[in-house]
């Protein structure tokens, strides 16, 4: 008994000295680290994040192979841990949830008739797919099999992926799932970001439009009565719609495809029936703000450029001032625009959506008198962004310039806006024929002038104003006379009595403007006591030249990067009409959401990255000269205005908001447009107009609404 006993323990001795010299021979050191990590994560062991459970999770993320915020489960209270832990900063991760950027590859055209394995990266390998369309969907479910959270299902009328933002978790499975690059993870950040490029599928008229809005997006949710969901969808890339929407000329319809055989969509005034929506309510809709990122940026210039990239630096979590050098906030949209068409209480509104969100402001100040560029870095701005506009109205440099009674038309329209004397007179005359001058002729005439004429040295059709401003001040008694050069201004004892023109002809000029003839013998002095001259504006800028040698092209603009908007002043950014010129208020919105863009990429990682294909010009395959089994559809989205005998004597606003009904009818004449593909009648009725672009986005502008409201 003695001897077996001995020999067991003896065996087992030996096991136990031979396993100790194998565990030191094949030791592997772990990372206490890993364990630490692991202890942070929720152990769910879901796999979310790609790995095989929260270890494998821990010990990728230790290595620096997988995001501290790649936990779908965990969320940013525990990226914010981990990353407190390991050292990295992750102020501003958010979550993303997946979006499929196509919504019509049902509609898309047929190459052949496909009958094999139901797989879209099996079937994209046959001729790159049986669709038409490369950034059409294909339909085969394969990121419906990828998701692990069944946040997928395939719908069973247009086979096009929907996706349940209530069980997605952002893990990324479907994008890597998806052959064609259809599915993207998309935040906060990634739309304030995001600018168009060719490689996505676009409609006509979020091609044309400057501040690149995704108009059938909220066209969709419009005639769906989704009207808190269709203005987010603005707001992702324009801040000011409730300004846009009385004054944008509405550049994105003159591409939209209902034109080639009806009327092009009144989209603008949709835009302006849900700005007026959330605007009555007196309730303003909640947007994100991206963690505190610690970075300070200093906005010189409150127009809506400035406006713009405050909104969206501060939704990006970086804080905000603005310094600006009127009493008011607003730029020039707010002393340059007449009440009739857009009134300070309506801009407010969206001014004071931009101060919500916890910008700060300074009026009264100016650039290069109180402050310079030098005193904002000494005050900790890590950049700075100057807006500051074209407060300086040109003058022609004619005899008689020093008569009493000669202005610019900024000078005469800042007045309506200021406590300053507003210039009145019997006889008007308007140079120049931009919305500038229109609004001079029609302000002149609501002011008791007894007659306006407005005189423009090109014809008719070269006129730049809108093309409705110009029709709506003949109507109200602007006498317009075309191909009239000014010559000099006549007076007496100092005043204006009249100014001298030449009638010209017009030389075509292949790539420009045509030259102007003189008609000899054609002089005569139209009798006048106020001459307004809207002929171009200028950037104030000698004064901050001197102060930090701040650039300027030979046009008198700001000099700066054009992809990246960077002067050449390390740190300092421009954008708006400083640096373009003149241009429309949408305009200045998209270039002040583009310096954003830059800004936020310089403060947070040093580098600015270029975007690729960024798409520039309009994109042939989406241009159409005739629509394919669509029935006309008139327009009945016309707007109430106000009669003319209304008009004068006052600064009432002119145009209306259309009605619900109006918004209803008119958002569903939209064709839901890709690059190719648009809604054709021939379809089943419930496919048509009823896709939407990512189910997951009005999800959760429409679940905040409702949160709110509990």
């Amino acid at each position: 008994m003695t001897t077996p006993v001995l020999l067991l323990v003896g065996i087992a001795f030996v096991a136990a000295v031979i396993l100790g010299i194998a565990a030191r021979i094949f030791h592997v050191e772990e990372d206490p680290r890993i364990e630490a990590v692991t202890n942070l994560l929720p152990g769910a062991n879901c796999g979310g994040c790609g790995q095989a459970g929260c270890s494998a999770s821990a010990e990728a993320m230790v290595k620096g192979e997988l995001e501290v915020n790649a936990c779908v489960v965990g969320g940013t209270e525990t990226a914010e841990a981990i990353g407190a832990y390991l050292g990295y900063d992750v102020a501003g991760s958010e979550p993303s949830l997946a979006c499929a950027t196509c919504e019509g590859g049902y509609r898309a055209a047929r190459k052949y008739n496909y009958s094999g394995m139901e797989d879209c990266r099996a079937a994209l390998q046959l001729y790159h797919g049986y669709i038409r369309c490369e950034n059409g969907c294909l339909g085969l479910g394969s990121c419906r099999k990828a998701c692990k959270f069944g946040a997928i299902t395939m719908d069973p009328e247009s086979g096009l992926p929907q996706f349940h933002p209530d069980r997605c978790v952002g893990c990324g499975s479907c994008v890597a799932a998806c052959p064609k690059g259809i599915i993207k993870l998309v935040g906060e950040k990634t739309r304030i970001l995001h600018w168009n490029q060719y490689t996505q599928c676009l409609s006509p008229c979020r091609q044309r439009c400057p501040a690149q809005i995704n108009i059938p997006k909220y066209l969709a949710h419009a005639r769906n009565g989704e009207y808190g969901a269709a203005l987010a969808t603005v707001k992702d890339n324009n801040p000011l719609p409730v300004a846009t929407g009385r004054v944008c000329p509405e550049l994105c319809a003159t591409e939209c495809r209902r034109q080639t055989q009806d009327d092009p969509l009144a989209i603008n005034a949709v835009k302006r029936f849900v700005a007026d929506w959330e605007r009555n309510s007196g309730e303003r809709m909640q947007v994100s703000i991206a963690p505190d990122t610690g970075k300070k940026v200093a906005v010189v210039g409150a127009g809506p450029s400035g406006l713009t990239a405050a909104y969206y630096l501060r939704r990006l979590g970086h804080h905000v001032e603005i310094f600006e050098q009127m009493p008011k906030l607003g730029g020039m949209p707010l002393y340059g625009i007449p009440d009739y068409r857009l009134s300070e209480e309506q801009y407010e509104w969206d001014i004071d959506g931009v101060l919500e969100l916890g910008v700060e402001a300074h009026t009264g100040v100016k650039l290069g008198r109180d402050f310079n560029i030098h005193a904002l870095k000494a005050q900790g701005f890590d950049a700075i962004f100057l807006a500051i506009g074209l407060w300086q109205g040109r003058l022609l440099p004619f005899e008689g310039k020093e008569l009493k009674g000669i202005y610019s038309g900024i000078d005469y329209l800042r007045r309506f806006h200021t406590d300053e004397e507003i210039i009145k007179g019997k006889r008007f005359v308007i140079i120049g024929a931009g919305n500038v001058a229109m609004d001079c002729a029609r302000s002149a005439l609501r002011a008791g002038a007894e007659e306006v004429i407005l005189t423009f040295r090109f014809s008719r059709d070269l006129m730049e104003a809108n093309a409705h401003e110009i029709t709506d001040a003949e109507n109200e008694g602007v006498i317009m006379r075309c191909l009239l050069s000014p010559v000099r201004f006549v007076g007496e004892d100092g005043k204006l009595t009249g100014m001298e023109v030449q009638e010209v002809t017009l030389k075509q000029n292949p790539g420009s403007l045509p030259d102007c003839i003189p008609v000899e013998g054609s002089n005569e002095i139209i009798p006048c006591d106020v001459v307004i001259q809207a002929v171009g504006q200028a950037a104030e800028l000698d004064e901050i030249v001197e102060a930090d040698g701040l650039e300027r092209t030979r046009y008198g603009t700001i000099d700066g990067k054009e992809e990246t908007l960077e002067t050449n002043i390390e740190g300092v950014f421009t954008g708006g009409d400083c640096f373009t010129g003149p241009r429309l208020l949408v305009e200045a919105v998209a270039g002040g959401r583009y310096a954003a863009r830059s800004i936020h990429y310089y403060v947070t990682t040093g580098e600015i990255p270029p975007i690729e294909d960024r798409q520039r010009e309009m994109v042939p395959q989406a241009m159409v000269d005739s629509l394919i089994n669509v029935a006309p559809l008139n327009s009945r989205a016309v707007k109430p205005m106000i009669s003319l005998e209304e008009r004068m004597g006052n600064f009432r606003e002119v145009e209306g908001t259309i009605s619900e009904q109006q918004c209803l009818t008119e958002s569903q004449r939209c064709l839901n447009c890709g690059i190719y593909c648009y809604d054709q009648n021939d379809l089943p009725q419930s496919e048509i107009r009823q896709a939407t672009s990512c189910p997951n986005e009005p999800h959760i502008a429409e679940k905040k609404q409702a949160e709110k409201a509990d």
